[in-house]
């Protein structure tokens, strides 16, 4: 696998000792690129080191721009941040990716629906990013694995009990699970997004590791 952690070549780990979570856009540009990367950053600042965890964070956008660089804005709002942005190359989801995800997180609904169409199984572990953050603050950490048990079981345990929440915790409105596209945008919706997926990723990191962020 590349340091990048981009790579799916070859049979999913028997071992069960990796965790893939997939982010998912339209260009594989913008919105999926600062989600991955953010993932990344925050595993990194909880862990120390994210592959440590046995999570590996990509991404992928159904009309994906193969091979792409990432937009300027969203590699300088990754900055802002303090999350690498270097070495990014868009890829346009395909069927394999979304057999490897153990977790496919899009930025909309249509994005959603794209990716549990092309079949897989992928339902009970496709979520809007919102979506997934909503559900994930409704469980209570108690009712995970321990840490001592790996991240990566406690991952699973994390993903499951948000499926079966996924019924009962409704979105309040049309819009709440939607992360918009700034494709084109100035900076500051570019700066507003960013911060909209960062703030969705913290309970969710905070839940995978047990460990919340630094302030």
């Amino acid at each position: 696998m590349s340091p990048e952690g981009r790579g799916i070549a070859g049979l999913p780990d028997a071992a069960g000792s990796t965790f893939r979570i997939l982010h998912v856009s339209t260009g594989n540009v913008c919105r999926s690129p600062i989600t991955e990367r953010l993932t990344r950053h925050a595993l990194a600042d909880r862990l120390g080191d994210p592959l440590t965890g046995g999570v590996v964070v990509e991404s992928a956008g159904t009309w994906g721009h193969e091979g792409a660089p990432m937009e300027a804005h969203a590699a300088t709002v990754l900055g802002e941040f303090g999350a690498d942005a270097s070495g990014f190359a868009g890829r346009e989801l395909l069927d394999e990716h979304v057999i490897r995800a153990d977790l496919v997180l899009t930025a909309t609904r249509d994005h959603r629906a794209q990716v549990i169409s092309m079949g897989h199984s992928a339902g009970l572990r496709t979520f809007t990013l919102k979506e997934f953050t909503r559900l994930v603050r409704a469980i209570d950490p108690a009712t995970l694995p321990p840490l001592d048990q790996g991240m990566v079981e406690r991952a699973r345990a994390l993903v499951r009990a948000a499926a079966a929440l996924r019924g009962w915790l409704l979105a309040p409105d049309a819009d709440a699970d939607e992360v918009h596209d700034p494709y084109g945008a100035p900076i500051s919706f570019f700066r507003s997004i960013g911060g909209e997926i960062n703030a969705a990723l913290d309970p969710v990191v905070t839940a995978l590791t047990g460990v919340g962020a630094r302030h």
